[in-house]
């Protein structure tokens, strides 16, 4: 997609952060359909491609300089994520690398920071496990059932499930939220929930346990089981009672780092569909000749550039240091519109050929498919923009 300077309305200009989205290009070269076609098939995690993109440094974009990391704003860090899904591949088996980190970056402790997250910036350690929505309570985190009861020892012991935690077998961390203080001793529904970072091989041996969900998609997604697990004092992440707004910081980085992926989806489909708009003949011209054809397509990129502006500010908003709460939310819905948009009309403009699998598009199109319901639903966000953007009453 062209981007179009707004003070002459014609000259296309190069999107931000070249230099970086052609590096992630020439590294996805060596990682084709193919690569994923075979990942998929066994539902297989993409180690190459995570190995690959911790060692050049990418996974630590956001990541200040002082402890190993980029120091990159999150607009380079989108950069990286909408490059790698324009071009075929996808990030999901890592992009939580890039932003989970956050909550401790903000909220962490001095003593925590340095010993963590170096090793993060590096790969040394994956946090990439967000232990946060549970089989019962879905969406209504504030409603979770996970305790963490404080020891006489200062320890905490964690019983509890948690549902739809990416990567899991693939951390070595986990960021878990779960209930302090019972539900009927808070003034709000949001406290009261504390957030802790879990050291996973040691709890493994300890209390937890996980089980690999058989999905649509793969994502390498689990469900995580706590029984009387013993966490030490100092994984206790900030004050206690206050992690659901710690999480809550993550997630506005989350949603605007997924709504680069979507762009960037958008853009791997509206080429496929284009090229093969232009390529294939039937009765004696090119089937994008057709309005049936053109129009579907053309208005996906429409869409699709409305959505890269939004995503464009979003990010440009939280740059700032502000919240960014409602540009980050609506940037996550249109986007996932955009690309889901684009990915139905890449599909039916391929016909029967877009469910063959060496084609790539089919499976593109599961993954895009998530983002209506990942990591937030559209209902959630209507619901947010509706109640504390707009001022309406709470929904039902």
């Amino acid at each position: 997609m062209t981007h179009i300077d707004p003070d002459t309305l014609s000259m296309p200009v190069a999107p931000a952060w070249q230099d970086i989205r052609d590096a992630v290009a020439r590294l996805c070269e060596d990682f084709p359909n193919d690569y994923w076609q075979k990942r998929d098939a066994e539902d297989a995690y993409p180690t190459e491609f995570v190995r690959t993109l911790t060692e050049s440094g990418f996974l630590g974009a956001l990541i200040p300089e002082e402890y190993g990391g980029s120091g990159l704003p999150i607009s380079a860090a989108g950069a990286v994520l909408e490059t790698i899904h324009a071009c075929g591949a996808n990030a999901a088996a890592c992009h939580a690398q890039m932003y989970t980190m956050g909550t401790v970056l903000r909220h962490g402790s001095p003593e925590q920071k340095e010993k963590y997250l170096p090793k993060i910036a590096n790969g040394e350690l994956r946090l990439q496990a967000f232990g946060v929505t549970e089989p019962t309570t879905g969406s209504d985190t504030t409603q979770l059932k996970t305790k963490a009861e404080k020891t006489d020892r200062g320890t905490y012991i964690v019983n509890g499930q948690k549902v739809w935690t990416s990567r899991a077998f693939e951390s070595d961390l986990m960021l878990l939220l779960a209930r302090t203080t019972p539900a009927d001793q808070c003034a709000r529904r949001s406290d009261g929930m504390s957030v802790f970072l879990v050291d996973m091989n040691e709890a493994r041996k300890n209390g937890l346990s996980l089980s690999k969900i058989d999905a649509m998609i793969n994502h390498n997604t689990c469900e995580v089981f706590f029984d009387n697990l013993e966490i030490p004092a100092d994984t206790l992440i900030g004050e206690e009672g206050k992690g659901f707004r710690y999480i809550v910081d993550s997630m506005n980085a989350e949603r605007i780092l997924i709504a680069y992926e979507c762009v960037g989806d958008a853009k791997y489909f509206l080429k496929k569909a284009v090229d093969y708009a232009n390529e294939r003949v039937v009765f004696g011209r090119p089937i994008g000749a057709n309005q049936g054809i053109q129009f579907p397509i053309a208005k996906a990129y429409a869409e699709a550039q409305a959505a890269e502006l939004m995503v464009t500010k979003a990010a440009a908003v939280f740059e700032s240091g502000a919240k960014a709460a409602e540009e980050a939310n609506t940037a996550k819905l249109l986007a996932a519109d955009a690309s889901w948009q684009a990915a139905e009309v890449c599909m039916q403009v391929h016909g029967g050929f877009a469910f063959a699998r060496e084609y790539g598009i089919e499976r593109k199109w599961r993954e895009a498919r998530l983002y209506q319901t990942a990591p937030i639903s559209k209902n959630m966000i209507y619901g947010y923009l509706g109640q504390h953007v707009l001022g309406l009453p709470r929904s039902y």
